[in-house]
Formats: structure tokens, C-alpha cells, sequence
């Protein structure tokens, strides 16, 4: 698989996993950060990426349609390759290591040493919104909306912890943002605010890989 970073026109193609899920939110995200947004939902989809979101949506369903469309072998592979990777909600735990309850037969691409519990905060009616500070972000807090999300239950010592928050009605302190060499993960939605803070932080380290 090619993955020529740099189109002519100067703008790297970043492609979004569109088979599920708002994948139409990181793509219009990705335009407005000044790079060249693609759905990808075949393996050729994936030539000359040099990068690609996981978008949020239904994790165990996202997993199902990339092997019913063949692209499930060669994203894995090209995430081991180094092709850097944002996932949100869903896609943080499409990208973890391991999964605490999920469905039995339910796979990730993995690539982030942490452990993720689905649907940690709650079903969808518990969905909240809250402040995220995150390291690296000038500018104050995000906005950070939750729905039916994730959280790290823990991290290897390679990941660095983005940001964290603590969920109504409990007292103890979740990682809700991580990064990993070329990886980075969100429990939340960043795709659905005005913020765009992490698109640029994600677009930045594509450029730099």
C-alpha cells in the first residue's frame, strides 16, 4: 500500500473510517484544519493516507463492517506500519489494546497499550457535557461532550494521558484523552462542537510524521 503523505497541491489526504457512525463531522473537521479529507471504506481508500479517523458511532458494528468490507487487515496493518490515527468515543476503543465489556466475539485494531471499558458513563441517556483541560492545547478547557462513552481503565507507561474528568456522581478522577506515539484517543466528541482545537492537534502530528 502506498502512503504518499503529500499530495501535489501541498494539503496530506487524511482519510475518515466511514462505514458507521459521524464520520461526516471529522471529514467536514478535517477540511476546515486545512488538509484533504477522504472516506475510506475499501482497502484501495487507504492508498496515500497520511493519516486517518476513527470516528465515533457503534464499536462492535464499525468492527463487523470492516471485515464484511475487507479493509479491516490493511488499516491494522498500515496502523503498525506508523500511519497516524485519531479515534473518538468508539474509535478510542477500536484503537485499544484490550476491551473490558465488550461483546465476546468483538475485535479491536489495537496499536494504545490501554485497556478501555465500553460504555463506561453510563447508556445513552446518562450522556453528559463537561470541561476538558488537555495537555498541549492552549486556550483554556474544551468543551467535551460524552455519549454512551468510553474510559481508560489504565495505560501503559508509553502512553501519555491527555486529559481526565470526573463523571457525575462519582469521585474519582477517569483518562479520557491519550496519545501514543502516532495515536491519539478521545472518550469524547470533539466532532460535534465548534471546537477543533483536537483535529488541529491530530493535523499537526500528521505533518510532522
Amino acid at each position: 500500500m502506498s502512503r504518499s503523505a503529500t499530495p501535489p497541491n501541498g494539503r496530506p489526504v487524511v482519510g475518515v473510517l466511514a462505514l458507521q457512525g459521524d464520520f461526516r463531522e471529522h471529514l467536514a473537521a478535517l477540511t476546515v484544519c486545512g488538509v484533504a479529507s477522504r472516506p475510506v471504506r475499501r482497502p484501495e481508500d487507504l492508498d496515500g493516507l497520511a493519516g486517518i479517523v476513527l470516528p465515533g458511532g457503534e464499536s462492535t458494528t464499525i468492527d463487523k463492517l470492516t471485515r464484511i468490507f475487507e479493509v479491516r487487515e490493511p488499516l491494522v496493518a498500515a496502523l503498525r506500519a506508523g500511519l497516524p490515527a485519531y479515534g473518538s468515543c468508539a474509535g478510542m476503543i477500536l484503537l485499544a489494546d484490550r476491551v473490558l465489556d465488550g461483546l465476546p466475539d468483538q475485535q479491536t485494531f489495537g496499536g494504545l497499550d490501554v485497556t478501555v471499558r465500553r460504555n463506561a458513563f453510563g447508556r445513552q441517556s446518562e450522556s453528559f457535557e463537561t470541561d476538558v483541560h488537555l495537555r498541549h492545547l492552549a486556550g483554556g478547557p474544551m468543551h467535551a461532550v460524552f455519549i454512551r462513552a468510553p474510559w481508560v481503565e489504565s495505560a501503559g507507561d508509553q502512553v501519555e494521558v491527555l486529559g481526565q474528568v470526573t463523571p457525575p456522581g462519582l469521585d474519582q478522577t477517569r483518562i479520557v484523552a491519550v496519545r501514543q506515539g502516532a495515536l491519539v484517543a478521545s472518550a469524547f466528541h470533539p466532532e460535534v462542537t465548534d471546537d477543533l482545537r483536537l483535529h488541529r492537534y491530530f493535523v499537526d502530528l500528521v505533518r510532522s510524521s
